[in-house]
């Protein structure tokens, strides 16, 4: 006990002996009762009645604070301990006296242990338990009660009633499988709405605690974990559409270097079902969300939720969530259709279609009887330009679904067709062969243009579409692409940008025919402009490549590999755009032109700057498309030797790993790392983090780079990091059951970890560390986050030091 705290605890009792004799205080109560789990395992319960305006302390209380209540009990053979003590959430607050946060209770507490009965006669347990109470004036000496549990009286407790019951580590759970004392900062409700008898709408709505955010449905890679539904279905009921989401609030987050959704206080959640077998009266689903605060994160969570269909309140519209829906999604269409306009712009200046405009709108001019009326034709002509392409986002959105381009997009194997067919448009258009589509095809649309007429121009600009798909197929299909990552309608609305751009031109010149005298002459600059399209289109092939390669984590298209190949592209193109590289269809260049120069030097010089990135710099300019710096061949960059503390980048032990950016030895599995350290005879460090984690991310930039905290990272612990969020799947049949959700099975390591770090530390934010020896025993206090270096370092080095003794 330091000079400090015997000096405080001689006050109180100093202040308390003035009035020992005039009053005698005993503000609590304690009694006893047994609840039996099975026929071998009873927990006791020990609970405290106060007096109001006392405090009773937690069993955890930081040094130099209060005495803890702590409990003891006379072992035997007879039965042993199973986990320690458990005790209810409390309340933490800001001590004025000790100058702390400190966990107490007021008005009642319980605490709970779990027994193993070895002896069936065994009929009492005795224990003892110490603890010390406080006023807002006083306090009192510590006390010792004499504590006796009786088995005989014990109350029967079925493992799966709604009575609380204790796991096998001491945490308490209820029926629903939450952990007393671990924090929920989302708590889920549902309802249903009724559009008509055989339409309805589910709504899940989630209550978030002030200061906490829970997240979008829709977060891109690389981002914290999504909200999702997963709705379990009988026969009769379908889905209809996704499940929308309110318009929620959105900005940039700095770790992530992205623009993130979150909601705050409220979010509701709807997805419309329609309902063939009007006996179901239920259907289920389970939502996985992770949420965040200032300092903490939560592991990914898993609730079920279940949506009475008896009980239904009218709906306002017939989708109302679709209202909510809209305003959200209308920044991502109008995001498409500006991307889509200016790539119609961009297919102006291929040589299949630029060299049309003159010609087509001469052609209108004078075949029609006055101007007007050749205005007004090539007008018709441009419109029906757009009718065609709208005409095929239409098709495509209806063949797949509206949503399910979205799933499409998402999907591992779908990313990689988009990556071939991105290739074999980047090789169209670089000239190894031209997309084209039948002879045929072209040939009735020119026999149906000569009838005139309205008919007959829209068969012209159908025929404009077929001619010129060697150059705009491509274009379509990246456009198309690039539209399903948003689903809904954004195929349509990307090809009404694309083709407006088409159209424009022919009726501005249509209606001013003197500017097609300032048009540029068609020559070789026009297969540059379609070489460079196939440069671009190669090299944002491989982001869904390595979307893909992310998802699978096969380590195939690593960040370096990545960034490589670009730099070989981007130099290519370059070399291109300054002459030295000519192509089949180029035509002879004896000088090149100011425009093409910049350009050329524009690629360098985003070349030149991609190479540092082999060397681990962020990029943060093409952030989006790369890896992450984590997922990385050589995370320190390529031909980096740096060394890693007392273990060489050469002598890596089988299941470790050099952590990047700091070439701290790292673990990510438990017993692994566990095994290790009883080798190595250190201390372990268990860290538990998760990918999506921004405070982990703060930590290891901010505090874990301070040399002091870094030496004793590298050289004196063993370092575990167990990733909560961690979604590679368990191999089929191996998948452990769930402690927290009977009758559930886990679904990856991240459930596994964070099942661990809920039941055995009581707590279910990250980031979280612990420090313990070779019995799993802690050595300190855990942290969670800890921004200030010197109160970490102050926790690293008390915990080393108490293994040490």
């Amino acid at each position: 006990m330091t000079i400090k705290k015997v000096l405080l605890l001689s006050l109180f009792a100093f202040c308390f002996s003035f009035n020992l004799f005039s009053q005698v205080f005993d503000p609590v109560k304690w009694e006893t009762k047994v609840e039996k789990i099975s026929d071998t395992e009873y927990n006791l319960i020990s609970i405290a009645t106060i007096d109001s305006g006392w405090h009773l302390y937690s069993q955890s209380v930081p040094d130099n604070g209060p005495i803890p209540t702590g409990f003891s009990y006379t072992e035997n053979e007879n039965f042993e301990l199973v986990g320690k003590t458990s005790e209810d959430e409390g309340q933490t607050v800001d001590d004025p006296i000790f100058q702390m946060k400190i966990k107490f209770f007021d008005s009642k507490a319980e605490f709970r242990q779990r027994i193993k009965v070895l002896n069936k006669e065994l009929s009492l347990v005795e224990g003892e338990v110490e603890f010390m109470v406080c006023d807002d004036e006083k306090c009192l000496p510590p006390s010792y009660i004499d504590l006796q549990y009786n088995l005989k009286d014990a109350e029967v407790v079925e493992a799966n009633s709604a009575e609380m019951s204790l796991d096998l580590t001491g945490a308490t759970t209820n029926a629903m499988g939450s952990l007393e004392g671990i924090l929920e900062p989302v708590k889920w409700s549902t309802s249903v709405e009724k559009i008509n008898d055989s339409e309805l709408i589910l709504v899940s709505t989630a209550t978030i605690d002030e200061g906490w955010k829970l997240y979008s449905q829709n977060v891109a890679d690389g981002g914290p974990i999504p909200t999702s539904f997963d709705y379990t279905l009988k026969e009769g009921v379908t889905l209809v559409g996704s499940t929308n989401e309110e318009k929620g609030n959105e900005s940039i987050d700095k770790v992530f270097d992205m623009k993130i959704k979150y909601f705050k206080n409220k979010a509701q959640f709807r997805q419309k079902i329609k309902i063939s077998d009007a006996t179901i009266s239920k259907v289920v689903s389970e939502v996985g969300f992770m949420s965040c605060d200032d300092t903490q994160c939560t592991a990914p969570t898993y609730i079920d939720l279940e949506y009475d269909l008896t009980q239904t309140v009218a709906a306002t519209t017939d989708m109302i969530a679709s209202e909510t829906e809209d305003d959200e999604s209308s920044k991502g269409l109008w995001s498409i259709f500006i991307i889509a306009f200016f790539s119609g712009f961009v297919a102006l200046l291929t040589p299949c279609v630029f060299p049309m405009i003159p010609m087509t709108v001469s052609f209108f001019i004078k075949q029609s009887q006055s101007k007007a009326k050749g205005i007004r034709n090539a007008i018709i002509y441009g419109l029906s330009i757009i009718v065609i392409y709208v005409l095929l986002g239409t098709i495509i959105t209806a063949i797949f679904g509206a949503d399910a381009l979205n799933a499409l997009a998402t999907n591992v194997w779908f990313n990689l067709i988009f990556f071939i067919l991105l290739v074999v448009f980047a090789i169209s258009f670089l000239g190894a062969f031209e997309i084209v589509l039948p002879n045929s095809w072209a040939n009735k649309a020119d026999r149906q243009a000569d009838r005139g007429g309205l008919v007959g121009i829209f068969f012209m600009a159908l025929a404009l579409a077929i001619v010129s798909f060697s150059c705009t197929g491509p274009i379509v299909g990246t456009i198309l692409v690039e539209a399903a990552s948003k689903g809904g309608i954004a195929p349509v609305i990307g090809m009404l940008g694309f083709s407006s751009a088409i159209a424009l031109p022919f009726a501005l010149f249509a209606a001013f025919p003197g500017w097609l005298n300032s048009l540029p002459k068609s020559g070789g600059w026009l297969n540059t402009v379609k070489v460079v399209l196939g440069f671009l289109e190669l090299a944002l092939a491989f982001k869904f490549l390595s979307q893909a390669d992310l998802v699978l984590q096969l380590h195939v298209l690593e960040r370096e590999v990545f960034i490589a190949i670009w730099i070989a592209i981007f130099g290519t193109l370059s070399l291109y755009l300054f002459g030295k590289i000519q192509l089949p269809h180029d035509s002879p260049l004896k000088h090149i032109s100011v425009g093409r120069l910049l350009f050329g030097l524009l690629t360098l010089t985003f070349t030149i700057y991609m190479i540092p990135g082999l060397w681990g710099a962020p990029l943060k300019i093409i952030s989006a498309f790369p890896p992450p710096l984590d997922y990385s061949e050589s995370p320190y960059g390529v031909g980096n030797s740096k060394g890693g503390g007392s273990v060489s980048s050469t002598d890596i032990p089988e299941g470790a790993h050099l952590l990047a950016p700091h070439d701290i030895l790292a673990f990510n599995d438990y017993e692994t790392g566990l095994a290790y350290a009883k080798k190595v005879g250190k201390p372990v460090m268990l860290d538990f983090t998760g990918w999506a984690c921004v405070n982990c991310r703060k930590m290891e930039q901010n505090v874990w780079v301070d040399p002091k905290v870094l030496s004793k990272l590298k050289n004196e612990v063993v370092l575990i990091s167990l990733y909560v969020d961690e979604q590679i799947d368990f191999p089929e049949g191996e998948a452990p059951d769930s402690k927290l959700r009977p009758g559930k099975k886990l679904k990856n390591k991240g459930q596994l970890w964070s099942e661990m770090q809920t039941i055995k530390y009581k707590t279910n934010t990250q980031p979280y560390y612990v420090l313990m020896d070779h019995n799993e025993e802690n050595l300190n206090e855990p942290v969670a986050y800890t921004p200030n270096i010197d109160d970490y370092n102050a926790w690293l080095k008390e915990g080393i030091a108490n293994f040490k003794d």
